[in-house]
């Protein structure tokens, strides 16, 4: 196996952790574990997982529920599922208790493999069918699938427009293609050590970090999440050399005591920003502040995670833009799927090795989704002279807080859950510390008694107090078009 920066790698995710077992050198360091993994006990726990599983009688390609925080066990859990030939299934622990009862319906896992920590949130969501693996327990005689690039790998959960999560599937290959565009953009190496503190149930932490680490040979500094007081701490004393982080992050850091020390500052490379925009004024006062330069990206969980990058120092970054392609085709296409000429807004698309194979048991969604053999993003920019893509827009609906898509219909139905609603539509307001915030408009019935609080705590309830709004506005009636839907773009203009 080798890293080569022109070529997509080869082979399988099992190969490459064969193969970095037989380099040697540290996998992983834990901030919560003082025993880290290097590449030969990751391969042999992974080996492990993966023969429990087989001995489950599973099938190749058949999905694993992972429900895991960040750490050792949820590592080795991903691992175990992938060098088995399954489908690692990453449940957002997050995502709210009808997202996560969904996910787990809808993927068909037979078996979880659950964190003792979120066990009560499983037993809550649980199928009645699906059991939890003990993946300790040894089997030694359990012959392991043949696994082939093309096989499934990943099974990852993301917000679309229609409010019900759509089911991203992974092969071996785009998988591995998803840490290969990060590593060639960012020039890996295995003298690098990624710090991260994103979810690894997200494509971010998984693919720009987890599997950035195994295609080009570094090592990652895992936390259990982002601590604002103790993030330049863990960057000193696990010896990160570069971060990956969501613009939110950014911020807080900004507005933060404490800051890295002279050491500290000769190892760090860089900082990568992803998930969504980061205010150029943000960035600019970040990078004079720390003297740290941050490296905008743009990606998506159909494209195993960045599809754009800018530049390392010296080559040219523009703030504002999330860059220039790496490893795959990115281009800005007319409604009639031609390219549109250089400063032309049209719809982002993309194809490479890193895309996609499809939305699980969803192919309405993925015949949708692809045109020409292009990845229609739904987004919408234009590029410069110079090939540096500006976004401009969105087509679809999506609220993005955070960097995290948020599905205004979700939203929505929880609201309209309660009876004395009688219309309902959740909207983005721009906020400074997220990019967006959710709010949302209800009309309720004349005599309600229906507070702002009282419909954000069923929106806790249901979704999350991430998903949940911010504010409730009542309003007499909702705007609507001709045709009497709710025209949810005008929202924010009456509110």
């Amino acid at each position: 196996m080798i890293f080569a920066p022109d070529t997509p790698p080869k082979g399988t995710l099992r190969d490459w952790v064969d193969h970095r077992a037989a380099s040697g050198g540290t996998a992983f360091v834990f901030w919560d574990d003082p025993e880290g993994l290097d590449w030969k006990s990751l391969q042999a726990e992974a080996r492990k997982i993966a023969m429990a599983l087989t001995a489950q009688g599973l099938e190749k390609g058949e999905s694993v529920a992972i429900l895991q925080p960040n750490g050792r066990e949820g590592v080795l859990a991903f691992y175990g599922a992938v060098y088995g030939g399954f489908r690692a299934t990453m449940i957002n622990l997050a995502a709210g208790q009808d997202a996560i009862s969904y996910a787990l319906e809808h993927s068909e896992a037979k078996v979880a493999i659950v964190h003792d920590s979120v066990r009560s949130l499983f037993e809550a969501t649980r199928p009645g069918a699906m059991a939890t693996m003990d993946v300790s327990v040894a089997v030694t005689d359990a012959k392991l699938h043949d696994v082939a690039p093309s096989d499934h790998a990943l099974l990852m959960y993301t917000s679309g427009t229609t409010g019900r999560p759509k089911g991203v599937v992974h092969t071996q290959s785009s998988l591995l293609a998803g840490g290969w565009t990060t590593a060639i953009a960012h020039d890996l190496s295995p003298r690098d050590r990624a710090l991260c503190v994103l979810p690894i149930c997200h494509i971010n932490g998984l693919c720009v970090t987890v599997i950035g680490a195994l295609v080009s040979g570094g090592s990652v500094a895992m936390c259990p999440k982002f601590s604002v007081s103790g993030f330049w701490t863990q960057v000193s004393e696990m010896g990160a050399t570069w971060f990956s982080v969501v613009p939110t992050i950014i911020s807080h850091l900004l507005h933060a005591k404490g800051a890295p020390g002279a050491e500290t500052m000769d190892r760090l490379r860089f900082g990568r920003s992803a998930s969504s925009a980061l205010a150029p004024d943000v960035q600019s006062a970040f990078e004079k502040r720390f003297k740290v330069p941050i490296i905008e990206t743009m990606g998506l969980t159909e494209t195993a995670a960045q599809i754009l990058s800018n530049p390392l120092p010296p080559g040219i970054r523009k703030i504002g833009s999330p860059g220039i392609a790496y490893g795959n085709e990115v281009a800005i296409l007319a409604p009639d799927l031609t390219e549109c000429p250089c400063d032309t807004e049209g719809e982002i698309a993309v194809r490479g090795p890193n895309v996609m194979l499809e939305y699980l048991k969803n192919p309405d969604a993925t015949n949708g989704t692809f045109a020409d053999g292009w990845l229609r993003t739904g987004d919408l920019g234009k590029k410069d002279a110079d090939g540096y893509l500006f976004v401009t827009g969105r087509l679809k609906e999506l609220i993005i807080k955070g960097g995290e898509n948020i599905a205004p219909r979700e939203i929505d139905e929880a609201l309209y859950s309660h009876g004395d609603v009688i219309e309902a539509a959740a909207f983005a307001r721009p906020c400074k510390t997220y990019g967006e915030r959710v709010e949302a408009a209800v009309r309720v019935r004349d005599g309600s008694r229906l507070t702002n609080d009282d419909l954000v705590d069923i929106c806790v309830q249901k979704l999350g107090r991430f998903k949940a709004p911010d504010r409730i506005h009542f309003l007499p009636e909702l705007p609507k078009g001709p045709s009497g839907k709710i025209q949810r773009l005008k929202l924010l203009a009456v509110t």
